[in-house]
């Protein structure tokens, strides 16, 4: 802007004007700088608005802006929304909540910082499809079912291999299939990675090249005479999918759910979410 201002730049001979991050610019309050830069076209020119997601924001700018915008949608996400997503943290459940919400994405979360009344009435919106993704703890999401709930995000990766289980055990429900991302970072320990792999493996799943490169001595298949070890629990002589502990943990819950929707006579029970979280 210096340089139009002095007059040390002209935008005669320019025809294209691209903005890249646009809504990060609209954000950090540039819209004025925006609007001059537009001032100094004295031409017929063609602009373009590049941006990770469209709020009504960027969408007004552009309406406001450009003359018969066109919006094109570039590799939309593989699955549409219900989606959760699980934290190990209260802050980390805020943080990426607050993050969703800048982006402009329908979503609202759930943990032990918050009253009983805007725990359920997150729950609610999110299982009307009023919000597309839910950002929780695990303990804050325990007895929690969701039967339509097409992808499951690790934003952490957990500290055991049975919450895993539990985690992804919420998407791909009723013979439908689904979807289960998790991220790892460099901080990650070895121990539970190494149950991971054993976990894809057991279920014959695609490892990951990261997986991959992880030594299979140190993997949790504990071999006694040949006999190999379940990496949940430990024991030998079965693997994780017929260990009868974590199969025990889970029909648990599954009856807690239950006993939760009779008393009700409905799916949002309040009384699952109480207690310290």
């Amino acid at each position: 802007m210096i340089m139009f201002n002095k007059k040390r730049m002209t935008l005669e001979q320019c025809r294209y004007l691209c903005f890249d991050e646009a809504d990060r610019l609209i954000d950090l309050g540039f819209e004025e700088e925006v609007r001059n830069t537009l001032d100094h076209f004295s031409n017929q020119r063609q602009t373009l608005l590049f941006s990770a997601t469209m709020p009504k924001k960027i969408q007004e700018f552009a309406k406001s802006t450009l003359v018969n915008p066109i919006i094109i949608n570039v590799v939309l996400q593989k699955t549409g929304p219900p989606v959760l997503i699980f934290c190990e943290n209260k802050k980390d459940v805020d943080d990426v909540h607050e993050y969703l919400l800048l982006k402009g994405v329908n979503a609202v979360a759930i943990h032990g910082n918050l009253g009983q009344s805007e725990r359920q009435e997150a729950i609610n919106l999110f299982r009307e499809g009023k919000k597309d993704i839910l950002v929780g703890t695990d303990v804050a999401s325990k007895g929690l079912d969701f039967p339509s709930i097409e992808h499951v995000i690790n934003y952490d990766m957990p500290k055991d291999i049975e919450n895993y289980v539990h985690r992804i055990g919420r998407t791909g429900r009723c013979g439908k299939t689904g979807i289960a991302t998790t991220f790892i970072n460099k901080n990650q320990e070895e121990a539970i990675l190494l149950d991971l792999k054993a976990l894809l493996i057991e279920a014959k799943q695609k490892i990951p090249p990261l997986l991959e490169m992880l030594d299979s001595k140190g993997l949790n298949l504990k071999e006694i005479g040949g006999v190999k070890g379940c990496p949940s629990c430990g024991g030998l002589g079965h693997r994780i999918t017929q260990c009868s502990k974590l199969e025990s943990q889970r029909n648990k819950q599954t009856l807690v759910t239950n006993k939760d929707i009779l008393s009700n006579n409905k799916y949002n029970s309040m009384n699952a979410y109480t207690g310290d979280w």
